[in-house]
């Protein structure tokens, strides 16, 4: 089949795409009361709306990048896209609470699919030269669909039934599929045989680990059935790093993390998402609870930080080629820790709304600096071929931080407040606040171990010791 190989076409699709999947992680937080009543939920059964969609998603993101290497990342980018659509429509057209549950278990798997391709297939039809803006322009959208989850669906279940959650996707999906088909570029990693022990033990083993984060808050953290979640999860990823370490084809070849950037993007990211996850989480009910407003006041409260996305990422990604990712992660990330550490000091019960909002912005900014150059960092520190996997670690390791965000930052909540009162709500989320400014403090000092970019005159030719370094650092990149 001939294709446009046009990148702009790729960015257009894929950024769609991803921000269909990531807004669905989200959505359904602010028309819970709206399903629960129709449905007859319990609120166990109301957490596994979104627990389920977490799960696959976080699970399959790796096993998935595996199969796209080998088989066609766009092939599994347009299956997975198939999948989330049926299964959108599965979920508006769910009879009861089991079966949306089971119908957001498949969205999540086909999430799975999309997600990783879409970064890959975006990174391989840009040279390295023009990939950061491009990411910059990604990273935007995104990060707008997991912050604007709760506006959207606070929009739709004030406004309309909750079944148009997923019947948006409908449309969406059924032109994003003949298109990617026709005018993204088929890539795939070099052939060899499937890592079948590889994909075993690393679907046990964040099975294991996100399953405990899950049911952690609802069963308690030392109940033998979360240890042993957890446990298994552990057991199950270190056997995976033995295994990936002596087998001659590891789907994710343990070398990669001796690569400065690879690691340290990660792990910046990592940390980059965990507070984010968990701070969206509490903050749109915050504003129900304090404010007495609507699911749709709510996330219209949330628009400095989230706006703030949108707006500043796409700067960040032109900024990467200039300065680098490592002085954009430290910045950003730290000024996530400033503007979550001022909310953590000013949120009370009676706190008038305007005073949040320089917080807000501060917040939004930071994350708009970070993760373009968090995701360029890990994707341009590996070869051309190694881009899926790259794109997979880097995003199974932001879903589970998210899974982390919502545990330990609901955990830390339900330990100091509660739903009783604005005032009792309020004394749980300023520590929650607190811990999602250390998380992100901790993320802008592993961000000073990415590694930074010589500087070139823009007007005189590279010495050759000036070549000299530029190599040794690409090869430390």
């Amino acid at each position: 089949m001939r294709t446009n190989t046009k990148p702009g076409w790729v960015l257009a699709l894929t950024s769609c795409a991803s921000f269909m999947v990531l807004l669905d992680a989200m959505v359904v937080t602010t028309a819970l009361n709206t399903i629960r009543l129709d449905l007859g939920a319990t609120i166990e059964q109301l957490e596994w709306t979104i627990n389920a969609y977490t799960l696959s998603f976080a699970v399959l993101l790796v096993p998935a990048s595996a199969l796209g290497d080998r088989y066609g990342r766009r092939r599994l980018f347009v299956i997975g896209l198939s999948v989330f659509t049926l299964a959108s429509a599965a979920c508006a057209l769910s009879p009861g609470i089991g079966a949306l549950i089971a119908a957001r278990t498949v969205q999540g798997v086909g999430s799975a699919m999309v997600l990783p391709h879409a970064m890959a297939l975006l990174a391989a039809a840009y040279p390295p030269e023009r990939r950061a803006r491009a990411l910059g322009f990604f990273s935007s959208v995104s990060g707008l669909a997991t912050l604007g989850g709760p506006l959207v669906g606070g929009a739709i279940a004030q406004g309309g039934s909750w079944q148009w959650i997923f019947w948006l996707n409908i449309p969406i999906g059924a032109v994003l599929i003949p298109l990617a088909r026709t005018r993204i570029p088929e890539s795939t990693a070099p052939a060899g045989r499937l890592d079948v022990g590889g994909l075993a033990l690393v679907t046990i083993g964040a099975l294991g680990l996100v399953w405990g984060l899950i049911k952690g808050n609802a069963l308690g953290w030392t109940s033998p059935q979360v240890l042993g979640s957890l446990a298994v999860g552990a057991i199950g990823l270190a056997v995976f790093v033995a295994w990936e370490l002596r087998v001659d084809r590891p789907m994710l070849p343990m070398r990669l993390f001796a690569r400065r950037g690879f690691a340290a993007g990660n792990a910046s990211g990592f940390l980059l998402y965990t507070p984010i996850f968990g701070v969206i989480f509490l903050m749109a009910q915050f504003f129900q609870v304090s404010e007495h407003t609507g699911p749709l006041g709510a996330g219209l409260r949330t628009l400095p930080w989230t706006g703030m996305l949108f707006l500043v990422a796409p700067v960040a990604g032109a900024l990467i080629n200039r300065v680098g990712e490592r002085p954009l992660v430290i910045a950003g990330l730290t000024a996530q820790a400033i503007g979550f550490g001022a909310l953590a000091l000013l949120v009370t019960a009676d706190r008038p709304y305007p005073q949040l909002i320089l917080p807000l912005i501060v917040a939004g900014c930071g994350a708009s600096l970070a993760m373009p150059a968090a995701q360029n960092a890990t994707l341009g520190s590996v070869p051309r071929e190694s881009i899926g996997t790259a794109s997979g670690t880097f995003n199974t390791l932001r879903q589970l931080g998210g899974v982390l965000g919502v545990a330990v930052l609901a955990a830390v909540f339900a330990a100091r407040g509660g739903y009783a009162s604005a005032t009792t709500f309020a004394a749980g989320f300023r520590p929650a606040l607190l811990v999602a400014a250390l998380l992100s403090l901790a993320g802008a000092v592993v961000g000073g171990w990415i590694p930074g970019r010589p500087v070139v005159s823009e007007v005189a030719a590279p010495t050759v010791p000036q070549q000299a370094a530029a190599k040794a650092r690409a090869g430390a990149r």
